[in-house]
């Protein structure tokens, strides 16, 4: 009875296996000879650059001073790091025998060329609903970069989660195929920010937490996560910020990289801003702000703004003389001669903490990162910058410092574990 109990399980193990193949092939699509950059006109050359910089394409395939678009960048996915790939036009190594049908099938669908499977730390979950025209001027924008030879780095991904068939079997679960569909209720402008940021933008990509198979939680769209040590705040009313996410302030802040109300991108965000969203016109960026100010509900919150803000500059007042903690004396050492305004209203050249998104946010790690790192002059806006104070001050110091800030520029609830907090960080940077 047993055997055949063992022989119905391993029968079944092996149809499960074979039905898993049978799920992920994907026939090989021929290869092509490289196309001449010229049979691309230059206007859809051109369409495609912008579209490259919504999707924020070099961050994720060009290695920090390296050559545009040859991959190699690794990507911590949770399950180990999987490694970007060459996407400039070599024959060898690159895209270069790609045909536009190779390249639409691997945004829609997350199928290479050769019929792998591939896997979703390329967001092709998002890109699947990019339309076909647009697909065309990637193509024509890849296809016209400089071919550059690199060749693939190998992923460190345990067995069996290196198994690219089982990728199908993802896919089944999680990839929802289609074009983007506009929402007859909502406005043009409204529906094209909603392409653009659910789409090639992918901003869920980050901003969303993710199940134990690694996908997106569809009951917890925009609510805000940690991305390789940095939290990706909310994009919805979840947000703590004192003052609300306006479309004013989204376009602003998507702009410039900075906003006196909210603070200054750093960490990947930068790259968003300056090596993504430059590329993008001004009427994109506010359709993207106005989508995300209708999430976040900041329209509703109009009528508390003054009040938040008043609220604000109350704690920027507080005088750090008579304070004998030592989390003042660091303040007054390190920050205030930058920080301390007196003022009735903030300053973008004198930054208020009180309302600093990474200070009022339910976590400390990007408030640590840039105390120890500051911020530099193209993270946020071009003229100002912070140094960064990883050789000068402590684990403990910085823990005391954030613990006295939020305690007193915030009346949002205290951190805990901030001086290990700091430690994992400043390790994880070394």
């Amino acid at each position: 009875m047993i055997k055949r109990l063992l022989i119905g399980l391993l029968g079944l193990v092996v149809l499960g296996v074979i039905g898993i193949f049978v799920l992920a092939w994907r026939s090989a699509l021929p290869p092509i000879e490289p196309p001449a950059a010229s049979s691309f006109p230059d206007a859809l050359i051109a369409q495609g650059e912008v579209l490259a910089g919504a999707g924020n394409c070099a961050s994720c395939h060009t290695q920090p001073g390296g050559q545009a678009y040859a991959g190699g960048v690794g990507l911590e996915s949770g399950f180990g790091t999987i490694f970007s790939t060459n996407i400039t036009p070599d024959a060898d190594t690159g895209i270069g025998r790609w045909s536009e049908q190779a390249f639409a099938r691997a945004l829609h669908e997350g199928v290479a060329r050769d019929g792998s499977q591939l896997f979703p730390a390329f967001p092709f979950d998002h890109f699947t609903k990019v339309r076909d025209e647009d697909i065309k001027a990637l193509y024509a924008f890849f296809m016209t970069r400089q071919p550059l030879k690199a060749e693939a780095k190998q992923n460190a991904l345990p067995f069996p989660l290196n198994v690219r068939a089982l990728q199908a079997g993802w896919k089944l679960l999680f990839l929802h195929k289609g074009v983007y569909q506009p929402d007859p209720d909502k406005s043009e402008q409204w529906n094209r920010g909603a392409y653009l940021v659910e789409g090639l933008a992918h901003c869920a990509a980050c901003h969303t937490p993710r199940n134990r198979l690694g996908a997106e939680r569809t009951d917890a769209e925009y609510a805000g996560a940690m991305i390789e040590s940095w939290l990706a705040p909310a994009l919805t009313a979840a947000n703590p910020a004192p003052m609300p996410w306006t479309q004013d302030e989204l376009f602003a802040y998507l702009r410039t990289g900075a906003t006196a109300l909210h603070g200054s991108a750093a960490g990947a965000m930068s790259d968003v801003v300056h090596a993504g969203l430059a590329k993008v016109p001004d009427a994109d960026v506010r359709a993207i702000a106005v989508y995300f100010a209708d999430i976040d509900g900041s329209a509703s919150r109009a009528a508390s703004a003054d009040a938040a803000l008043a609220k604000a500059m109350a704690f920027e007042h507080r005088d750090m003389h008579d304070d004998i903690a030592a989390g003042a004396n660091l303040y007054v050492a390190a920050c205030a001669s930058c920080h301390y305004n007196s003022g009735a209203s903030p300053l973008p050249a004198r930054p208020g903490l009180a309302l600093n998104s990474a200070l009022t946010g339910p976590d400390p790690s990007n408030l640590i990162h840039v105390i120890l790192d500051g911020i530099g002059r193209d993270d946020g806006m071009p003229v100002l910058f912070m140094p960064g104070f990883a050789g000068a001050l402590s684990d403990a110091d910085i823990a005391t410092l954030a613990a006295w800030l939020r305690r007193t520029r915030t009346d949002q609830p205290e951190w805990k574990d901030l001086q290990a907090t700091v430690g994992r960080i400043r390790s994880h940077q070394g």
